[in-house]
């Protein structure tokens, strides 16, 4: 299956050649040149500061945990999903490795991420819900509400046997695999029963699941600051209430859009698709999602060069005791 997103990527990328070719390399650089360094810079700050806002998202789920500990797995996971080719899954796992390296068991970070993804991708939702009732004020008649409204509450089924699943189904599932006798089954059995206890532990503490949940919603409507500031300093205004559509149905159709690695093309086009709807240029549309593209780099990059030294000097620590 991994032929799908290979040719997905390929896809996308064509589809970036020809969007660029369609409007014109020399417009999208001068649209660039006008955001400047400037709004490329508050896109970066904004945006760190809501992957250290869904940090402690995570955190809420695990209130004993250091925050610090959360927000830097945070920024490994997505680090590790929009730079490394294929691998949305990866990201993951890299981020709770990096909690593990920070002392978290690693029973309590495999399930706390689990929920933790469970959460964002239903307060994405309901951000996509807050998008689509404004996109319905502000153009009642767009052809794009009724599909993303379909897939919408398709997702929110899906989300919601997700969550049954996670608090119900790996206890049956552990119980199930336990009643062969064969040594294989039994050690897999018990690390299903370990995970859903974890699993339990944390669907138990009600307060933290709706705190998580809150925190991502929030960061997920101030992610659009990073939009709305950028063109704000580049010269070029647009009302928040509209930058927040624009961000919260390109967040909608790269969830839908799974099978593209990060959205490759899909982003660039919603952008040019959405954004001249509501007043933005091609060349601007375009320039902002290529900004966007840039600013994974400029944080993804040092982050994942920066990883592998914690866990070398884990390794390190380790041979120390072992040795004495």
């Amino acid at each position: 299956m991994r032929i799908i997103p290979i040719i997905g990527a390929v896809i996308g990328l064509c589809l970036i050649v020809v969007l660029v070719a369609e409007i014109g390399a020399a417009p999208v650089a001068d649209a660039l040149i006008t955001i400047g360094w400037l709004g490329f810079c508050a896109i970066c700050v904004v945006h760190l500061v809501v992957v250290a806002g869904m940090g402690l998202a995570w955190r809420a789920l695990v209130p004993a945990r250091p925050a610090r500990a959360l927000i830097w797995g945070r920024l490994v996971r997505d680090a590790g999903s929009e730079i490394l080719p294929f691998s949305q899954i990866g990201g993951l796992a890299l981020g709770a490795r990096a909690v593990v390296l920070a002392g978290i068991p690693a029973s309590v970070a495999a399930a706390s991420t689990v929920v933790d993804v469970t959460l964002e991708f239903i307060a994405k939702l309901a951000y996509l819900l807050v998008g689509l009732l404004l996109l319905l004020h502000l153009q009642p008649a767009s052809p794009v509400a009724l599909p993303l409204t379909i897939a919408l509450l398709v997702a929110t089924f899906f989300a919601l046997v997700c969550v049954v699943m996670q608090r119900y189904g790996l206890g049956a599932l552990g119980q199930f695999i336990a009643a062969s006798a064969q040594r294989w089954a039994e050690q897999l059995a018990t690390g299903a029963i370990v995970l859903h206890a974890s699993l339990a532990e944390i669907y138990r503490r009600t307060s933290g699941l709706w705190v998580g949940f809150l925190l991502h919603l929030a960061c997920w409507i101030a992610s659009a600051f990073e939009v709305w500031a950028a063109l704000y300093l580049g010269g070029l205004p647009l009302d928040f209430g509209t930058v927040l559509v624009i961000e919260s149905l390109l967040y909608g159709i790269r969830t839908f859009a799974f099978a593209i690695p990060n959205a490759i093309g899909v982003q660039e086009a919603t952008y040019v698709l959405i954004g001249t709807s509501f007043g933005l240029t091609p060349e601007i549309a375009l320039a902002v999602s290529l900004l966007k593209r840039a600013r994974d780099l400029a944080i993804g990059l040092p982050t994942l060069a920066l990883w592998p030294a914690f866990e070398g000097r884990r390794l390190w620590r380790r041979t120390v005791r072992v040795r004495s």
